[in-house]
């Protein structure tokens, strides 16, 4: 006889369901392991955070708050389906939105912290020329569109949620893939910013894989190993909520 585990309106067996939350569980550890790693990176190699009144140090909250609000708020918000399977669906669309909410600001603050970085150096450094920073445009420009689409068809259009339903239902599978993409991005977007940070701040001792070296690959893989993760449990149709 099979042992079905239900949960919400899907279930799974009990081999599958062990994986999931095995899985689960191993992108949480690295979801809150990059959060931790680029705070303890900042706190030892790049002595801390401060604003404007010392431009290096304010630059250490542009990766910090973008790990935060692209990664581990967008990786949480994300998951927010597949983890809270037993929840009504109003409840888990509530805390998708807020996830997405508290990511806005972070990522607005990041924003500001590199322009002010770059323009008021003296001399001022160049903005918006390196691969990372187109990179970081389009994924912008693609979390922005999210929110708006997601805000318009899943909240405001519910007003009329008789005439509108096969319209969300369409809608969705196409929102749930462009935020998939858009995390890769985000991913990739970091990891080309460590690299980025690595040769310009280390130069030849990246080379001799020192100490900081060491911390920035490190936070690079996690995020690749993050990434993996991430498309496994949200591709796959085993694990989705039916």
């Amino acid at each position: 006889r099979s042992h079905q585990v239900y949960g919400g309106e899907g279930s799974m067996s009990r081999g599958w369901s062990c994986l999931f939350y095995l899985l689960v569980f191993l992108t949480e550890v690295l979801l809150f392991g990059v959060l931790i790693l680029s705070l303890v990176w900042v706190y030892l190699f790049r002595d801390g955070f401060a604003w404007n009144e010392d431009v290096k140090k304010q630059f250490n909250l542009h990766p910090v708050l973008m790990i935060t609000g692209f990664i581990f708020l967008m990786g949480n918000a994300m998951l927010v389906y597949r983890l809270f399977r037993c929840c009504n669906k109003l409840a888990s669309k509530i805390l998708h939105t807020f996830l997405y909410l508290l990511a806005v600001p972070c990522i607005v603050v990041a924003t500001i912290a590199v322009f002010d970085n770059h323009n008021l150096r003296d001399p001022p450094i160049p903005n918006l020329y390196s691969l990372h920073s187109w990179l970081g445009l389009v994924t912008m420009g693609l979390f922005a569109l999210q929110f708006v689409v997601g805000f318009f068809s899943f909240w405001i259009l519910l007003c009329c949620d008789q005439g509108t339903s096969n319209f969300r239902a369409n809608l969705l599978p196409i929102h749930s893939t462009f935020g998939i993409i858009t995390f890769m991005l985000a991913v990739a977007t970091a990891v080309s910013g460590y690299t980025e940070k690595a040769i310009f701040s280390l130069k030849s001792d990246y080379a001799q894989l020192v100490d900081e070296a060491w911390y920035i690959n490190a936070q690079g893989i996690s995020l690749v190993a993050l990434a993996i993760l991430m498309c496994f449990l949200l591709f796959s149709h085993t694990f989705s909520r039916r």
